[in-house]
Order: structure tokens, then C-alpha cells, then sequence
């Protein structure tokens, strides 16, 4: 029997995020294989962009609902309104990118339509017909295989720049379909009062270059030339849990278990340990380089590159000679 798919789009403020092309990238891979139509969904406040965008990237259907309640992602209308477009359509796959509101809308969906669930998916194909899901299980230690059981629903999330995104292609049309939103603004039960954010920030999930800094900066201060170190290389600012607990720098900076889960092209840790949380984190960087007086701790044993010295005495001269490099 065929099976349907369908790829929520999250966007924001019209922006779709780039997780959601990475995912409909996946559903696009396996579509031909379960032999059914290739589905967008988008909610949202203006988005007929990103509805536009969805088809010239492979969605044969878009499921659009534009209403000034969906305008910031809020879990119960978006919920309510998946599960009811989901209602009228025979067991489907339903993806969605591993962000934050990704993780939460699938988890929430799947348990209010009893549907399965693998989340934060690194490999999808169809084996006899089968979906098998493959995502990484106890931080990273262990890779799991996941089939799933009956005939109904079934919801997954990939994790982010695992997949690769088809290049729009404008010719392409598809069908848009209307959708109302269920629950009127009275009804919601969350409010979203306001919105902060960080203007020339490089977004740390989608950076090529990370610069991190842990307990051994020593404190807020010594966040400087790790900070100084990410400007030169055009990079994100992260940091470890031990370095955000202590209050030295916000938690948005956190990479880890219990923070951003990245996948840069370098990474380069400075006075980091390299904890097991912390390396759920980070481990798949393509390149990782440690700088810490202790040669001993166990990011060495990860890391491509290693400098066993004082942070404060190589990053300034890193930081110098990449400037010097750049023309910067």
C-alpha cells in the first residue's frame, strides 16, 4: 500500500527554517520508494512565500493555513490543526525537522493520534517496502535501527544539515489547499508576550565555525578571546553547560545534550573537557580542534587537532593571524 508524506514546513515571520528543507530533502528521497504524494503543510501569518517555496522544491500538495493566531509557533493550535488535517488522510508519514518546536509538535501529535514516533532521525530508507529509521540512541554511543508496527500514522524528526536540500526549481506547480485554523485566539492557553532576539548574531545550529569556550576561561571575562576568535573566523559563540550554569554566558550559547545539537565543518573547543553531555553536542563536527592546558581530558580523544597550552596565550594569536590572512 502506498503511503502519503507530509513535511511541516516551520517558519517564522515568513522565513521558512532551513531544518524544513532538509527534511522535505529526506521525504523526497524515500517518496518514490512507499509510492505516495509528497505533502507540505505550512501555518502560519503571510506565508504564501513559503508555500510557493514548498512546491519548487518537491511538495505536489501544500496544506496552508494563514491566520493571525498561527503567526508565532504555539504547540496547541498547531497540534490541533495537524491532527485535523491528518483526520481525513490514510496512515501517512509525517516529517519535520529536530528543532526545538519540531520535537515538541511530533511528540504532541503522535501521542494525541496514538501514531509512532522516531525522533531526531540521521538516516531514512525503505527496505521491502518497509520504513526503517536509523537515529542515534544514549548520547551518541549507540546507533539504532527503528521499524514501525501497524498501519497507522507515523512521525519523524531529522536532525539538522544531515540531509541535503534540492535547489528550487520555479517551474514546478502544485496544489495549494486552504486550510481554517481550529482554535480561535481565546482558546489558546499560551501567549506568546515577546520576542528577543540577537541582531549579527551568526545562528549557532547553523554555523559552519563554532569557537566554544568551558569552565577553563575561568569566567565571563575570559569568554573575550574565544568571542574575538569567532568575529575573525566568521563564526558562532558556543559554550559548554559548566561555562552557562555558572552564569558566565547565556544559555542560548550552550552546545550539548541539554543545549544545540551542531554539526559544523570546524569546531574548536577552549578549555573544554569534554563531557559525555557536551559531546552529544558536538562530536559530529567535521573537524575538531582542543585547546587546553590538559592534555588528558577525554575531548582529546575526539578531537583531529590539539593544542596542549594556555587558551589565553593562543587564541589572541590565532585570532591575529587569521585577520591577517582575511584581510580583516
Amino acid at each position: 500500500m502506498a503511503s502519503n508524506l507530509f513535511v511541516w514546513i516551520e517558519q517564522e515571520d515568513g522565513q521558512a527554517d532551513a531544518v524544513a528543507w532538509q527534511a522535505m530533502a529526506a521525504a523526497r528521497n524515500i517518496a518514490g520508494d512507499l509510492g505516495g504524494s509528497l505533502n507540505a503543510v505550512v501555518f502560519g501569518d503571510g506565508v504564501g512565500d513559503v508555500a510557493r517555496q514548498a512546491v519548487q522544491v518537491g511538495a505536489d500538495r501544500v496544506y496552508v493555513s494563514d491566520d493571525p493566531s498561527l503567526g508565532r509557533y504555539r504547540v496547541e493550535p498547531y497540534a490541533k490543526l495537524l491532527s485535523r488535517i491528518l483526520e481525513t488522510e490514510p496512515p501517512s508519514l509525517i516529517l519535520m525537522g529536530a528543532s526545538t518546536a519540531g520535537l515538541e509538535l511530533s511528540a504532541y501529535v503522535s501521542a494525541l493520534t496514538g501514531a509512532g514516533l522516531a525522533p531526531d532521525c540521521t538516516d531514512l530508507r525503505v527496505e521491502g517496502g518497509q520504513l526503517v529509521a536509523v537515529r542515534p540512541a544514549l548520547v551518541g554511543n549507540l546507533v539504532s535501527t527503528v521499524t514501525f508496527k501497524g498501519t497507522g500514522h507515523r512521525f519523524l524528526s531529522v536532525r539538522r544539515n544531515i540531509f541535503q536540500p534540492a535547489d528550487p526549481d520555479e517551474s514546478r506547480t502544485g496544489e495549494v489547499i486552504e486550510v481554517a485554523a481550529v482554535l480561535a485566539e481565546d482558546e489558546i492557553p499560551t501567549r506568546v508576550e515577546s520576542v528577543e532576539t540577537s541582531d549579527g548574531a551568526v545562528s549557532l545550529t547553523e554555523a559552519n565555525i563554532i569557537v566554544s569556550g568551558g569552565r577553563g576561561v575561568g569566567g565571563p571575562e575570559g569568554f573575550q578571546p574565544v568571542r574575538e576568535l569567532a568575529d575573525a573566523l566568521g563564526g558562532a559563540l558556543g559554550a559548554s553547560r559548566a561555562a552557562v550554569d555558572a552564569g558566565w554566558i547565556p544559555y542560548a550559547h550552550q552546545v550539548g545534550q541539554t543545549g544545540k545539537t551542531v554539526q559544523p565543518d570546524l569546531y574548536i573547543a577552549c578549555g573544554i573537557s569534554g563531557a559525555i553531555q557536551h559531546l552529544a553536542g558536538m562530536k559530529n563536527a567535521r573537524v575538531i580542534v582542543a585547546i587546553n592546558k590538559d592534555a588528558d581530558v577525554p575531548l582529546y580523544q575526539y578531537a583531529h587537532y590539539g593544542i596542549a597550552g594556555d587558551l589565553f596565550s593562543y587564541l589572541p594569536a590565532i585570532a591575529e593571524e587569521v585577520k591577517k590572512r582575511l584581510g580583516r
